[in-house]
């Protein structure tokens, strides 16, 4: 009886902790936190592996300015064009996000749902560019197992880190498109709409991981 009444104790005072530590926090904040803890740790590996590839080939690493240049309107190949359109509009997205959650908590659902439709649309921007990007690539002749241009690593990391975050912006898009759906339908109306601040949350971080492969693929 003892042991069971020193068992019952251990377990409410565990669950004290846990209503200490996220006292005041919402469930779905803390899991959505937690989720992007453990994708931070996937994409850092995947850098990490992608700079002891490069670091480490004996065959010369592709040029990013010659392979990523585009010709605009009949002039010479401009480098980086299509990617820094990518990061700004990325960066825009995250503007109209943040206007979201701002205009969810002061209970303006309209324009908020206008600012997540607007930011959906950003993000299927970028998807339709990397579209497009991967398909010259794989035009030129870059696939996951050689590429013109040197060390065949190249094609491999670049495809899976590159589509492991478009997967991730499509996933998004997805996302928020199903929370404005319910915020018009007043599914949350009930709530302090935090939910908003949620898919901001995941939406903020696939804009992060895009700067470190910016620096890393683009400009390194």
């Amino acid at each position: 009886m003892a042991e069971a009444t020193a068992t019952q104790s251990e377990l409410v005072q565990d669950w004290s902790s846990d209503i200490t530590a996220f006292k005041g926090v919402p469930w779905g904040k803390a899991m959505m936190w937690i989720f992007l803890l453990s994708d931070t740790f996937i994409f850092t590996c995947f850098l990490v592996g992608y700079m002891t590839v490069r670091m480490t080939t004996a065959e010369p690493w592709p040029s990013p300015s010659e392979i990523f240049a585009l010709s605009m309107f009949g002039s010479e190949p401009i480098p980086l064009i299509l990617i820094a359109i990518m990061t700004f509009d990325l960066i825009t997205s995250s503007g109209t996000m943040a206007m979201a959650v701002n205009n969810g908590y002061r209970r303006n659902i309209s324009l908020a749902v206008k600012l997540i439709c607007a930011t959906a649309f950003f993000g299927a921007v970028f998807v339709g560019m990397q579209v497009f990007e991967w398909s010259k690539l794989i035009s030129e002749g870059v696939r996951p197992w050689e590429n013109p241009w040197g060390a065949a690593q190249f094609g491999s990391i670049f495809f899976m880190v590159t589509g492991f975050h478009g997967f991730h912006v499509t996933c998004g898009v997805i996302y928020l498109l199903i929370i404005a759906r319910k915020l018009h339908r007043g599914d949350y109306d009930n709530t302090d709409y935090s939910i908003i601040e949620i898919a901001g949350l995941y939406w903020h971080f696939v804009d992060l991981v895009w700067v470190f492969i910016f620096a890393f693929f683009y400009l390194w």
